[in-house]
């Protein structure tokens, strides 16, 4: 008997896996009939793509994907997939579905905002990370890039040396003393602004170059768990630079967390325990956290097929969860023989005396020792090993869609590096007092308006009473009293 949801979904997630482009928006159009045809169909919706009819066309050609269930063709724009080549042809590929960052980036070239600023980049360096340095130096920039040993693709790192941009990472790096070096010679560049990723970089330079930060125009910050030691110190008069909390815009957690990471690590989960011989569909799954990371894992998790349950600390989260449709329990009642995903970001959110009921364990987003297991792991797969109680641990609980797969996909990232280039401008023009800020309601504006723009969305005329409407603060209910 065909597996019909099995094939559908590993064409699906084929798809992602060749391109490391979005689901979610993107036109899918799926030719051929039967139950495999019916539950693409199914999956495609359910993580947000627009899957057209026969008699529909799609608004762009160029992101439309054909997938013939019956052949496993599948074209992009009307062209065959093939592959993205070497490093050189992934970072050329990463830039053509990059619209957004390319226009914000002309902008601040053209008005000559970043001219000889030195900015540092620390973040999982990858074609996307490595598009973001090569727009900051095309504006004007002295560009550096660092990033962990985990997070490093050696091939891309290379790619951007060739290409003239210093890069201190290395993946072979084994030891703390050897990854803090390489951070410090990062630092020691020189930097006007640095672009941080879980605040790692910013934590060290006030601990070992503090003389540099105070020399920094500011920093801006990509994600919750970077923010949060960062108000931390704030709080504990340690912060020693303003920065701007790009993670807090729309245009970063709106997208990023919930349909980029959602995508990427359920995705990179499935294709993990593919190899291992399990299947993600038609057994419980548990996502820990229902934050905006929890919200995408568990969307995406139910679009394959899972029965996901939730838990959560937060009274509100909660609630969200259960309208959302999940049941919400604990950990402790949901983990037995279940898929369990961490999206705290939390470490110690995952316990051994947990992790050895559950049937895997895997972390979306992340920290070290989110999960924990005892004793020795036996390799089972790639990335996969089983703990001695037959638990499967996924990457040994890093950040999977980071140091298992290729990252978020490429138009996520897009907007998330478009709002980091509206916040380093923000930085370099109104060099913020010290604190961590939030990112300007009109940058935040410009960068949704540039997507809608180059991403052919469109908008509905502004009224033409609007203007009268902002500036009445009058009930209209009570009109004829007023008068």
């Amino acid at each position: 008997m065909t597996d019909a949801r099995g094939e559908a979904e590993r064409l699906l997630r084929r798809f992602a896996r060749d391109t490391n482009l979005l689901i979610a928006g993107r036109p899918f159009r799926v030719t051929g009939d039967g139950p495999v045809a019916a539950s693409l169909g199914a999956m495609l919706s359910g993580m947000g793509a627009r899957v057209l009819s026969a008699d529909v066309q799609a608004a762009d050609a160029t992101s439309e994907v054909v997938i013939d269930v019956t052949t496993g063709d599948i074209t992009l724009g009307g062209a065959p997939m093939g592959g993205r080549g070497d490093a050189a042809g992934r970072l050329g590929f990463a830039a053509a579905h990059m619209p957004v960052s390319t226009a914000l980036a002309a902008d601040l070239a053209d008005a000559g905002t970043l001219a000889g600023l030195g900015i540092g980049v620390s973040m999982t360096l990858e074609p996307k990370t490595a598009n973001l340095a090569l727009l900051l130096a095309k504006a004007g920039a002295t560009v550096a890039v660092y990033a962990h040993p985990d997070e490093t693709d050696e091939a891309v790192a290379q790619a951007l040396r060739d290409r003239g941009v210093p890069v201190d990472a290395d993946s072979t790096l084994t030891t703390p003393a050897a990854e803090r070096a390489a951070a410090l010679s990062f630092l020691d560049r020189g930097l006007d602004v640095l672009v941080d990723d879980g605040s790692h970089v910013t934590r060290l330079a006030h601990e070992a170059r503090p003389e540099l930060v105070a020399r920094w125009t500011g920093a801006t910050e990509e994600t919750t768990s970077g923010l949060t030691p960062l108000r931390r110190m704030h709080a504990a008069g340690a912060l020693a630079t303003g920065v701007v909390a790009v993670n807090d815009a729309i245009t970063k957690t709106g997208f990023d967390n919930r349909y980029g990471t959602g995508q990427s690590c359920v995705l990179a989960i499935a294709d993990l325990l593919d190899a291992a011989g399990v299947s993600v569909r038609d057994q419980p799954a548990h996502v820990v956290g229902y934050g905006p990371v929890g919200e995408g894992v568990a969307a995406h998790l139910r679009a394959l097929g899972a029965t996901v349950t939730a838990s959560e600390i937060d009274p509100a989260r909660a609630l969200l969860a259960a309208h959302d449709g999940y049941e919400v329990t604990t950990l402790a009642a949901a983990a037995p023989g279940a898929l369990v995903v961490s999206a705290t970001g939390w470490p110690g959110t995952v316990p051994a005396h947990v992790t050895e009921r559950a049937a895997a364990v895997a972390v979306a987003g992340g920290v070290p020792h989110e999960i924990a297991w005892d004793g020795d792991l036996t390799p089972v797969a790639p990335h996969v090993e089983r703990t001695s109680t037959g638990a499967l641990i996924l990457d040994r609980g890093g950040c999977i869609n980071v140091t298992a797969a290729e990252g978020n996909p490429i138009e996520i990232m897009d907007l998330s590096f478009a709002t980091q280039l509206a916040a380093v401008a923000e930085v370099v023009t109104t060099r913020p007092a010290v604190g961590v800020h939030a990112l300007s309601p009109a940058a935040v504006e410009r960068v949704a308006a540039t997507a809608a723009r180059v991403r052919r969305v469109p908008l509905e005329a502004r009224p033409a009473t609007a203007q009268a409407i902002d500036t009445d603060w009058h009930s209209p209910r009570y009109r004829e009293e007023i008068a």
